[in-house]
């Protein structure tokens, strides 16, 4: 069974399609910090640009969408004049969201293993996981991505299967190693800085990273699903952060 603050995100993104006025009714009209540093819409303005949106008649699939204390994130694919993947991420104070987070990358692939940016498992289990898996997740990010200690990659990715659906990658713990070393040939490069978020429900937990995508400064989301302990597979969304001097509101991308 679907939650209300899920179905209420649901129908909030949904308002992109339909340009109904009340999809924006779950944003708090007195409080809601906007981190996308793209935009300064509030709720009314939100209502506004639904309807300009739903004119051209854009599509939004809701791949997957998850629930972890008071945030609910979601993982979406945006159809517009071009196909776009996304995770939102909304923080609620009671049954009203009053903070947003997102990062959206343009659509690429299949990848080298034939995998799409959203192919794969949606529905949540282990719930009774949770809490571990998040910790299984926070430590990889830390030990591996932030500290680049690769020696204990096995320690956390599943030696019989990790599926990658980055679009630059292909499937094992190898490709992810490749990206992360100082030299790499395979066309991609990343640094992980600094972690501010892991969310989890059940076996898929998102972390939210600041780091570099061949050199240029970006927001780094990485969605994992977590089996008996191990990651086993990988979605991701990498979005160049703009100057400060671009930015339409003070609240900053994380």
């Amino acid at each position: 069974m679907v939650s209300i603050r899920k179905n209420r995100i649901i129908t909030l993104l949904k308002g992109i399609e339909t340009g109904e006025p009340s999809s924006v009714e779950v944003i708090n009209p007195e409080k809601y910090i906007q981190h996308n540093p793209q935009t300064n819409e509030g709720r009314e303005g939100l209502a506004r640009l639904f309807k300009r949106l739903s004119l051209t008649s854009p599509r939004v699939n809701i791949v997957r969408i998850f629930e972890d204390g008071d945030y609910v994130f979601a993982h979406t694919e945006y159809d517009f004049a071009h196909s776009n993947i996304g995770f939102e991420v909304f923080r609620f104070e009671d049954d009203m969201t009053v903070e947003h987070w997102d990062n959206i990358q343009l659509r690429q692939g299949p990848n080298g293993s034939t995998h799409s940016m959203l192919s794969g498992p949606t529905e949540v289990s282990d719930l009774d996981s949770t809490d571990e898996n998040r910790q299984i997740v926070g430590s990889f990010v830390d030990e591996i991505l932030i500290n680049t200690r690769f020696s204990k990659i096995e320690t956390y990715i599943s030696k019989e299967q990790f599926t990658q659906h980055n679009p630059s990658m292909v499937d094992g713990n190898t490709a992810i190693i490749d990206a992360l070393k100082d030299s790499c040939d395979k066309g991609i490069r990343l640094n992980y800085e600094k972690n501010y978020k892991i969310l989890a429900e059940g076996n898929f937990v998102l972390s939210v990273c600041e780091g570099y995508f061949n050199e240029v400064h970006s927001a780094i989301y990485d969605l994992y699903r977590v089996d008996r302990g191990k990651l086993v597979e990988h979605w991701d969304t990498i979005e160049a952060i703009p100057p400060q001097s671009e930015w339409k509101n003070d609240n900053g991308k994380f």
